[in-house]
């Protein structure tokens, strides 16, 4: 029964990857430039975030030391 069960698991696991990469693969052409512009957009506003860290890091340092 055991040997069954891995059997079967092993055959799922297959056939949904083989799903998931086709699914993946219908995406259209405007969806993956829109996933890019998204991803170049949260890039910048990250950047933005950590320098706006690293300032007020700096700021409480040079205090701390006058």
């Amino acid at each position: 029964m055991k040997h069954f069960i891995k059997k079967v698991g092993i055959g799922a696991a297959v056939v949904m990857s083989a799903a998931a990469g086709s699914a993946y693969a219908a995406v259209g052409a405007e969806a993956t430039a829109a996933l890019t512009e998204a991803g170049t957009d949260v890039g910048t506003v990250g950047t933005a975030v950590l320098g706006v860290i690293i300032a007020a890091m700096a700021f409480k340092y040079i205090r701390r030391a006058l």
